[in-house]
């Protein structure tokens, strides 16, 4: 399971790995008053086709449609991409199409670029079954960009992604591998949108191993978390792109009886410029949520007791300045549970795209948006129409530069968490 996503209808959607009536995942979505509807059940098809074991929540495009991941089911049975659009499931792409899988195989990471397409990386396959990075149509038509391994055992360039995410300039994409490297203990990598691939960083000894999913802060920096490996612990990082220096902030299970949790996931940063994020073990064993600074001071917010919840997995911060996520085990049920924390962080907006030129449109997400009186990119008034309590459909006018961008309503006046970047 992953955290949930807020949708532009102001709920929330996401993908559970098993269970549903074929008992291969589904989609859900619940209401913020916390009413869950399935919404679609994978393997409904013969010899599940549609594709089963969704591997990361879905995600909306900025045209409002769903697309997401499986990592098992397709043609091939090594995994799809599809898309979902008023519960109506279409597979773009089963891997493994290609002979030895050089196409990729066990996809496990997809983000929609600013050219419209989606990028992601798959955990095997390709040329040296290390993996690849691919670009994907929004129709579903599949070019790969880059095949890990190149340079053969160790694997110097890294193998085995884990994920991707797009530069603030729109001019690369960042990611991370569980393998490979110097150390064969992963690394960090760079690549442009027509594949030419660098590596930043090797991962060895007090680094960590084993980094998963990575983020970029406000201050422009990567921050991200490495996994316990062998004898040591997982660890809370930054990494400088400039200088390449990659500095070790936190090391998890410091705390008798590791009280602060280990095996960390699903960092973000919320609106206070702290990172937040859960642990899978610790606590009193179930997990916890926690909060860090960016000099690495760990507060924990909440510790699962089995009842609420165990083996958290990541966190997602709606516009309310709430907290949401899931975990793997637990509840009423054993099945896991989705659930809310609130720390009284302050509402805001989101806009979809993360930037665009003048006079292309925008959608903004929030909460409370009917009356809505004005919206401004750093400081230049838009034309705007409020579609919902939860959205806005604004373009990019003349004279806008960088910044924030505001949304004055009857309440507040709301501020997007992040600088929408004019190109």
């Amino acid at each position: 399971m992953a955290a949930p996503i807020q949708a532009f209808d102001g709920n929330l959607y996401g993908t559970t790995f098993q269970n549903g009536v074929n008992g291969k995942g589904t989609v859900y979505k619940m209401t913020p008053g916390g009413a869950l509807t399935t919404v679609y059940n994978f393997c409904s098809q013969p010899d599940c086709v549609d594709g089963s074991l969704p591997s990361t929540s879905v995600l909306q495009s900025t045209n409002g449609v769903f697309y997401g991941l499986t990592s098992a089911g397709g043609v091939n049975d090594w995994g799809t991409i599809f898309k979902l659009q008023s519960a109506t499931l279409m597979t773009l792409y089963s891997f493994c199409s290609q002979s030895n899988c050089k196409d990729g195989l066990q996809p496990n990471n997809l983000v929609q670029g600013a050219d419209g397409n989606f990028y992601g990386t798959t955990f095997g396959g390709g040329a040296n079954g290390a993996g690849i990075v691919f670009k994907m149509t929004p129709t579903g038509a599949l070019t790969k960009l880059y095949d890990f391994c190149r340079e053969g055992p160790p694997c110097s360039d890294g193998s085995a992604p884990t994920s991707l995410i797009q530069a603030a300039d729109g001019n690369f994409f960042y990611g991370a591998t569980d393998g490979g490297g110097a150390s064969s203990d992963g690394t960090i990598f760079k690549i442009t949108p027509t594949g030419v691939l660098t590596t930043l960083h090797s991962f060895e000894g007090a680094d960590g191993a084993g980094p998963g999913a990575l983020i970029q802060a406000a201050n422009g920096k990567l921050y991200g978390l490495t996994q316990p490996f062998a004898a040591g612990v997982g660890t809370f990082f930054r990494f400088d792109m400039v200088g390449g220096t990659l500095e070790t902030l936190y090391e998890f299970c410091s705390q008798p009886n590791c009280a602060d949790g280990d095996e960390a996931a699903g960092l973000i940063q919320a609106g206070d410029s702290s990172f937040y994020g859960t642990t899978a073990i610790g606590g009193t064993g179930n997990g916890t949520v926690f909060k860090i600074t960016a000099r690495g001071v760990l507060t924990t917010l909440h510790t699962f007791s089995l009842t609420d919840g165990a083996a958290p997995f990541g966190l997602m911060e709606r516009t309310t300045g709430d907290f949401y996520g899931t975990t793997y085990l637990g509840g009423s049920n054993g099945d896991g549970t989705v659930f809310g924390l609130s720390v009284g962080l302050r509402p805001f907006i989101k806009p979809v795209q993360s930037s665009g030129t003048v006079g292309s449109p925008v959608v903004i997400l929030g909460t409370n948006l009917t009356g809505a009186s004005s919206v401004t990119f750093n400081g230049a008034a838009a034309t705007f129409r409020v579609v919902s309590s939860s959205e806005i459909e604004t373009t990019v006018p003349l004279g806008a530069t960088s910044g924030k961008i505001q949304v004055v309503t009857p309440q507040r006046t709301l501020s997007s968490l992040v600088f929408f970047r004019v190109r």
